[in-house]
């Protein structure tokens, strides 16, 4: 087991999430099979709530981007003008303070587009 020098931030749909998949997507997963799946944004290792504010309020467009392409890869029904308050509103955030490597297999990292190095 090694120690990661990264923090977590676990982010789970809410309602609004599923209510705008609802309008494009035929079958809708229930949002509790959503919840339970999650996504977790590592950040660089923190050592405060504020930190963890800090680098929400750094990342929460990007995060926000990333959960809606999942869905819709190129933004039809994106909607228009993102803002922090609706991500608050569309996903729950769970602080991870530590992150731990149970795997004997190397990390690997493969950017998602040329500006995420």
């Amino acid at each position: 087991m090694k120690l990661l020098n990264r923090s977590g931030l676990s982010i789970r749909p809410c309602e609004p999430f599923t209510d705008w998949l609802s309008e494009f997507v035929q079958e809708v997963p229930p949002l509790e099979s959503l919840r339970l799946e999650g996504m977790l944004y590592l950040i660089d290792e923190v050592e405060s709530e504020a930190d963890f504010e800090r680098a929400l309020d750094a990342h929460w467009q990007m995060i926000f981007e990333n959960e809606l392409q999942a869905w819709d890869e190129f933004g039809d029904h994106w909607p228009t003008n993102l803002t922090r308050l609706e991500f608050d509103t569309w996903f729950d955030v769970d602080l991870q303070l530590m992150s731990f490597d149970l795997s004997d297999q190397p990390l690997m990292r493969a950017p998602l587009s040329e500006s995420n190095g």
